[in-house]
């Protein structure tokens, strides 16, 4: 068990340390909104924290459209495999009437 290979993620303190660079980079991108001019086109572009707002609202509404979507296009999970065993049935059907297949 000792010569198991080790991953970045394994140890604790690896997924700290990656948390802090994140923190900080989230940090250094909220002060770099008051410092940085945008050139922008509507007013309420111009709002402070609009774009992670913006992007914020934007998944909410994915993930619920996808949720109502889910509804209609989700299939069973055989979906797949029953079609194949009803044209196995089929093929079955066909050779007990005496139809002869091309490929036999």
């Amino acid at each position: 068990m000792k010569d198991e290979k080790k991953y970045l993620f394994d140890d604790p303190k690896n997924i700290k340390r990656t948390l802090h660079i994140l923190y900080g980079c989230c940090a250094l991108l909220v002060i770099l909104d008051f410092v940085i001019h945008r050139h922008t086109s509507h007013n309420w572009e111009s709002l402070w924290a609009f774009y992670p707002l913006y992007g914020f609202i934007g998944c909410v509404v994915l993930v619920f459209v996808a949720t109502w979507m889910r509804t209609f296009l989700m299939r069973s999970e055989d979906y797949y495999d029953d079609k194949q065993q009803t044209t196995e049935l089929d093929n079955e059907k066909l050779n007990k009437k005496g139809a002869h297949n091309v490929d036999d």
